[in-house]
């Protein structure tokens, strides 16, 4: 009788991954969370105002204090001063309460079902984006919400192999290592995932693009989210080895551009980080939210 060798971990085959079913996965979330499911579908349409949009996002008191806190953040300057859902809408823009609708929508809100260290790591790269993002050419917050969604897919794989993936981002710290393994245990990276997902949603292509060309070096879109992803793995990668920056943003920034970046973003992250997690220390008073 012939013995056949017990398969080695390395010659496990991964598991087979199918994008479709994980994006109709989201859809049956979408069931759970329909106010969250509805701003994400009107938030864009041309014939939607902030009255409009905070009616519908009052439904949903967890969302809609999400927003209030997001908006009397430091970030936008107003502390204290928003005191209406509608001027929150206002103040934070309908791409941002768009993207907070995605968030919860995808469970993005529940740091039990995500990969250590999720929002440390997406609030750094959130903020390090909307602080470059003059140097680009780019506006602030819309750099802010590329970056607050961009490790989507990561989460995604999350849910689908909670134990394959932690394995993987043990084995590969980095973000550009972790991607290229990503790719090929899945077939597709975090990043080209979150790109599917928010092209299915209808998010614009400025907001997928700077998703697919992070890895190209020479391509200039992704110049901003590469530098905000470096920004990240040196407040957040243990021993990392920092990347000239230069070579990132084929001169864009310079090492010297960075202390103050790395600062400012060391300062606000956990204030994000609670302001989308809903993580309060004091009740808002919901009823004067609606204007």
């Amino acid at each position: 009788m012939t013995v056949m060798p017990f398969p080695s971990r390395a010659s496990v085959r991964p598991p087979a991954f199918d994008i479709e079913k994980v994006l109709a996965s989201i859809d049956t979330m979408a069931a759970q969370r329909p106010v969250a499911a509805q701003i994400v579908s009107v938030a864009n349409s041309d014939d939607t105002s902030a009255k409009v949009l905070s009616r519908i996002l009052a439904a949903d008191v967890a969302l809609a204090s999400r927003v209030m806190k997001l908006a009397n953040s430091a970030y936008f300057g107003m502390r204290g001063r928003v005191t209406s859902l509608q001027f929150a809408v206002t103040v934070v823009g309908f791409t941002t309460v768009r993207t907070m609708a995605t968030v919860a929508l995808t469970n993005l809100d529940d740091e039990s079902r995500l990969p250590e260290d999720f929002w440390t790591v997406t609030t750094s790269l959130a903020l390090a984006s909307s602080t470059l993002a003059p140097r680009f050419g780019e506006r602030p917050q819309d750099a802010l919400c590329v970056g607050l969604l961009a490790q989507m897919g990561a989460a995604l794989f999350h849910h689908n192999d909670a134990e394959g993936y932690a394995e993987l981002v043990a084995e590969h710290p980095t973000f550009a290592g972790r991607r290229y393994a990503e790719g090929r245990r899945y077939g597709i990276n975090s990043l080209r995932l979150t790109s599917v997902a928010l092209e299915q949603w209808g998010f614009p292509s400025s907001m997928t693009i700077p998703l697919n060309q992070v890895d190209e070096l020479s391509a200039p879109e992704g110049a901003l989210l590469r530098a905000s992803f470096e920004v990240a793995a040196r407040l957040t990668v243990e021993d990392y080895e920092p990347v000239p920056i230069t070579r990132l943003t084929r001169g864009q920034l310079r090492e010297e551009d960075l202390p103050t970046v790395l600062e400012q973003v060391r300062a606000d992250a956990d204030e994000l980080r609670r302001a989308m997690l809903g993580l309060t220390d004091d009740e808002d008073d919901e009823d004067d939210w609606i204007a």
